[in-house]
């Protein structure tokens, strides 16, 4: 199947599981994730109507940035202090903020740019140590804490990545552990949960972005990061 192919089938799974949950299609964002994938194929897929794409590396987002269409960038990886000044003005969106350190960091950096930047908490609810991420039980502090330290960022709610497991449905108290932090804020809006094998179980557990890239663009080729 080609890679508009494949979006219109996810985005049919997204439409289903989305009702499922009581919402509707467009009450859930589908972002692409590209780590690995060219250029050329990021706009094959905007083509084909993604308006949100996610990368894994910094790197990855320098290098692509100006050969890619008109597109909202997300960072979605784990983000080193020292990588934020490299991005500050390129995504719309950090989906993995999981100290205080690195929110100082991009503080500092937002207040350089005079902008407000767009972050999302990122919460290991499963508690692996594979894992980045904030535990469910420190996770409160930390948006607390950035709440009153960081004027220049803004939490637009958490993410999360379930244990990859054969059975999608062992995701599901993952996902709804870390529903019940959003559900505690009233002003967040974005709840970052489901990848290919487990974006439908999320939305229904309330997800409102998934991150999907193998259901895109098939099996990345890892030998290429090596390179």
């Amino acid at each position: 199947m080609s890679i508009r192919d494949n979006i219109a089938r996810i985005n049919n799974l997204k439409e289903d599981a989305a009702l499922r949950s009581g919402r509707k299609a467009g009450d859930v964002l589908l972002i692409a994730v590209t780590k690995l994938h060219s250029a050329e194929e990021i706009n094959e897929a905007i083509d084909a109507g993604i308006t949100d794409i996610g990368e894994n590396k910094v790197q990855e987002i320098l290098d692509k940035y100006d050969r890619v269409k008109p597109v909202r960038w997300h960072l979605i990886g784990h983000l080193q202090t020292n990588k934020v000044k490299y991005i500050i003005d390129k995504v719309d969106l950090i989906h993995s903020v999981d100290s205080m350190k690195l929110a100082q960091e991009i503080e500092k950096r937002a207040g350089n740019a005079d902008k407000t930047m767009d972050i999302l908490v990122q919460v290991n609810s499963a508690e692996e140590e594979s894992k980045f991420g904030v535990g469910v039980c420190e996770a409160e502090a930390l948006i607390a804490d950035i709440k009153e330290n960081c004027p220049h960022i803004n939490i637009k709610g958490l993410m999360c990545i379930a244990p990859l497991e054969e059975d999608p449905e062992n995701a599901r108290p993952f996902f709804r552990a870390v529903k019940e932090i959003f559900d505690r804020h009233k002003d967040f809006t974005t709840l970052s949960m489901g990848m290919s094998n487990d974006f439908e179980v999320a939305i229904e557990e309330g997800s409102t972005a998934i991150r999907v890239g193998t259901a895109i663009f098939g099996n990345r080729d890892y030998r290429s990061e090596e390179k």
